[in-house]
């Protein structure tokens, strides 16, 4: 395999940097062809840098023009350049001021990281190690400076001029040019700059905070959208409200701009006072944007407005630190969500995730801790691993402290930290100080990798009214880590008796048992109620409040006994998914299932979708079964998807045909002339409505799939309409293709929704979607250079149609590999995120699994890889 060079950054070698830069001046001048940068650093040695120490500067793709200290030209001999970056031999070993001037090209940057131009719009991402692609730097997190910016452009290709801070000065420059200076008082590392320069429309609105100041806020875009980021204004102003109610955190700065690209390798970026986003995650109106849509704008402008507090204020002290703002965030924009909307509905949309995305990556060969201790490339840490699960480790550490102790703990953590560069010690020292307790155990979370499995029997004594809970951990190795210690586990639970309701206890001893919560520290424990007059049925693991496997030795008719008596909503729809998923695993396994237990799973779906208890939304969560890549990694080995999707349509089918009229009249007396509006009561509404439809289409009801094109041509909304598309398309049934055809039609002009297009086309599991796929790819007018558009279409196909990506033919497998070679000249980032759909490999059955082996063999002999995607392939290959 040929690479870029690589090279492996372990945590234990941190050292802070011999000199610090205190305050950078830059100056763009920004033209079409070329951007020249001149910038000015202020340079301090650190106390007990040595005299002759070099200053050592990152710099990637800059071609220097000049280079001065104080104002005095350097000679050559006093200075070196490489494709690393600059070095000054001798410094002078008190503060100075180094100016460069460097030349760059973004209109041809299309791995999207520096500067780069956007649909004519230049533009910035610098988080991880984009900074040095702008001029040279200390391009590290622990190196916090204010900035000062003035950008000089062409006022006719770009009329808005924006950076970092609070615009100070801004005129005409002569010569059809024009200028405006940002500064930005508050220090910040490198990662956090932002600057755009374009033609763009806007919206503009205030927000005024606690203390009374106001705050002028703005969204850029292209001209002709601005009509689409009301939403997401609106979330914003929601999203600063909410942080100073609930975390007494007040926006600092007097302006808060937000711009959407179209070219964007993240989906957001919280740059301070001036966050760039993915357009997708701010564009949106009822005739193009679906339900997740609009969830997805309210959640990601939220998670980077709270970022100003947890990752701009308070930063991460090094890369292996990134779960400490990213975790915390995420937690910090699913309680946000959760306020707003409906927590059960979130706390189960949420771990369906984790379970979809982070639980496969950490039994796979790519886990890793959510603290990692190497790398060798940074960018591909942006993981599930990193943000859900960091945001887990972060919940139950408010779970273990309780909602005031939790709060204490964040109060004394900005109070400390405030203007810091910091780590996962220092946050967790913050929460045992305010709290009085010791958290050592409990950093463990961070610093091991895999998902812990939770064993539970039980045994009911009636002569001496004692019920035993036996709890019992286990971690599997995983690479690298091969030995597991106890996590600690707050498991909350309730005892649910005969009538339904709960059952008290007049004692236990075992374990720590406090708040209906069990904390468990140990590899096992035993945990003795005493007073208990008849068996409950346990209810374990409330909230989901550990990211864990949980293996208990319940019937099916303790699970529907919960799915319609537990208080708790999230085990309510857990216990109608575990029956679902007892009866997958029994077929796969080739033992039929019993007629009396689908039957009861049936009238159990049928007693859920009538409940007057129950909101739309959790019905229509409630009201499926496990998808495809769940029962897949349940098994856990010699996997064939072509079995799976096969039980699964049979499943659908046994447990949605008997109750098919009961669909069929929910799904009529939930329709709606209302205009479109995307509050929870309409999209709950939505949401059961459509989910009728996919399962009466799904378990080939009599008239479904015409039902389902009626509903794709009358549709008022693009969640309607997609639902309607997407339901036909899995299904594969006979008007599917013309369906398709005609979305694309009147919608492929439309970039975003193109990508919905793009993403119905690469998940439908049925053969010949190899070959549309390349004919997509093959059409000129493609642009394999907008990652939407390949995470769309390649991204989908790899991470969510198991049964043609695994093709026992192993042309999914070659297809995929095909397309990550031509893609990773172009942006090695959305390359080696593509790769990371081939993590399933080690758990297919041999014939799949050494044509997965042969596709990433060949993809690694001849082929010079980026650093991205030699890591990941690299790892992929050591499983």
């Amino acid at each position: 395999m040929r690479t870029e060079t690589e090279h492996t950054i372990y945590l234990k070698d941190y050292a802070p940097s011999p000199y610090r830069i205190v305050a950078v001046d830059m100056d763009f001048r920004i033209a079409v062809d070329k951007t020249r940068v001149v910038t000015q650093l202020t340079v301090e040695p650190r106390e007990g840098t040595a005299p002759g120490t070099p200053l050592v500067l990152d710099g990637d793709e800059l071609t220097l023009g000049s280079i001065a200290i104080d104002g005095a030209p350097l000679v050559l001999s006093a200075y070196a350049t490489d494709a690393n970056g600059l070095t000054v031999f001798e410094p002078p070993l008190r503060r100075f001021v180094l100016e460069t001037e460097v030349t760059i090209q973004p209109e041809g940057n299309t791995k999207l990281m520096g500067l780069y131009r956007s649909s004519g719009t230049w533009c910035t991402q610098c988080e991880p190690e984009g900074f040095r692609r702008i001029t040279y730097y200390l391009d590290r997190p622990d190196n916090l400076a204010v900035f000062k910016v003035r950008m000089t452009a062409p006022r006719d290709v770009a009329p808005v001029l924006l950076a970092n801070g609070n615009r100070i000065d801004q005129g005409d420059a002569g010569d059809g040019l024009h200028y405006a200076v940002w500064e930005d008082p508050f220090p910040k590392p490198a990662y956090l700059f932002a600057l755009v320069a374009g033609d763009l429309g806007s919206i503009s609105d205030s927000f005024a905070t606690a203390s009374g100041r106001k705050v002028d806020l703005a969204i850029y875009c292209a001209h002709g959208k601005e009509d689409q980021c009301l939403w997401a204004m609106d979330s914003l102003k929601r999203s600063m409200a909410w942080d100073e109610r609930r975390f007494g955190r007040e926006y600092d700065l007097d302006v808060f701009n937000i711009v959407a690209v179209s070219d964007f390798n993240f989906g957001a970026m919280e740059n301070k006072g001036l966050n760039i986003f993915n357009d997708r995650l701010v564009f949106a109106q009822p005739e193009t944007a679906t339900d997740a849509n609009y969830d997805g704008i309210e959640r990601v402008i939220a998670h980077e407005y709270f970022h100003n507090w947890t990752g701009n204020r308070i930063t991460c002290r090094d890369w292996f630190q990134l779960c400490l703002k990213e975790g915390l965030t995420v937690y910090r924009d699913q309680e946000f969500t959760s306020d707003e909307r409906s927590r059960a509905v979130k706390r189960i949309s949420d771990v369906v995730t984790l379970r979809s995305a982070q639980f496969p990556e950490d039994g796979g060969p790519l886990a890793h801790p959510a603290r990692p201790d190497q790398y060798r490339e940074i960018n591909n840490f942006y993981t599930t691993t990193v943000y859900e699960k960091g945001a887990e480790i972060v919940r139950m550490l408010a779970t273990l402290l309780g909602e005031a102790g939790f709060r204490k703990g964040m109060d004394l953590y900005f109070e400390r930290h405030d203007g810091e560069a910091t780590t996962i010690e220092a946050f967790l020292a913050v929460f045992a100080e305010a709290n009085g307790i010791d958290l050592e155990q409990f950093k463990t979370w961070y610093l091991q990798a895999g998902t812990p499995r939770l064993k539970v029997a039980e045994h009911y004594d009636a002569d001496r009214q004692t019920y035993t809970l036996k709890l019992s951990q286990e971690t599997l190795p995983t690479p690298g880590q091969p030995n597991k210690v106890p996590l600690v586990l707050p498991i909350k639970f309730g005892l649910i008796g005969p009538n339904g309701s709960p059952m008290a206890w007049s004692g236990v001893s075992g374990a720590e048992v406090r708040d209906e919560m069990i904390v468990l520290k140990d590899s096992s424990a035993e945990i003795v109620f005493t007073g208990i007059p008849s068996r409950p049925v346990p209810s374990l693991l409330r909230g989901f409040s550990a990211p864990v496997i949980l293996e208990t030795e319940a019937s099916q008719q303790d699970q529907l006994f919960l799915a319609r008596h537990d208080s708790d909503p999230f085990n309510r729809w857990q216990a109608l998914q575990d029956v679902g998923m007892a009866l997958a695993l029994e077929a796969v396994e080739g033992r039929p299932w019993s007629d009396a237990a689908v039957t009861a799973l049936s009238q159990a779906m049928s007693d859920t979708l009538a409940s007057d208890t129950l909101d739309n939304a959790f019905k229509a969560l409630a009201m499926s079964l496990p998808d495809e890549q769940l029962i897949g990694r349940q098994i856990g080995k010699d996997i064939d998807p072509d079995k799976i999707h096969a039980v699964r349509k049979r499943l659908l089918q046994a447990v949605f045909e008997p109750i098919a009229q009961q669909l069929l009249a929910t799904y009529n007396a939930l329709a709606s002339d209302a205009p479109y509006a995307p509050d929870p009561v309409s999209t709950g509404r939505r949401a059961l409505r459509n989910r009728m439809l996919a399962l009466l289409v799904a378990s080939e009801a009599f008239g479904a799939s015409l039902l389902a094109v009626k509903q794709y041509q009358e549709a008022g909304n693009m969640t309607d309409r997609l639902a309607a598309l997407s339901a036909a398309s899995s299904a594969a049934t006979p008007d599917a293709p013309a369906m398709l055809a005609d979305f694309r039609t009147r919608f492929g002009a439309d970039p975003l929704v193109l990508d919905k297009w793009l993403t119905v086309t690469a998940a439908a599991p049925r053969d010949g979607v190899i070959e549309d796929m390349k004919a997509i790819l093959s059409d000129p007018t493609f642009p394999k250079t907008n990652p939407n558009r390949l995470r769309s279409l390649v991204g989908t196909f790899a991470m969510s149609n198991p049964t043609q990506f695994a093709r026992a033919d192993g042309a999914g497998f070659r297809f995929v590999a095909d397309v990550v070679t031509e893609i990773d000249t172009i942006n090695p980032q959305v390359a080696a995120r593509v790769l990371t759909g081939f993590r399933i490999w080690p758990m297919l059955e041999s014939g799949r699994r050494e044509a997965a082996r042969a596709a990433l063999t060949g993809l690694a002999s001849g082929n010079t890889l980026s650093r991205n995607t030699t890591d990941i392939l690299t790892r992929m290959l050591a499983s």
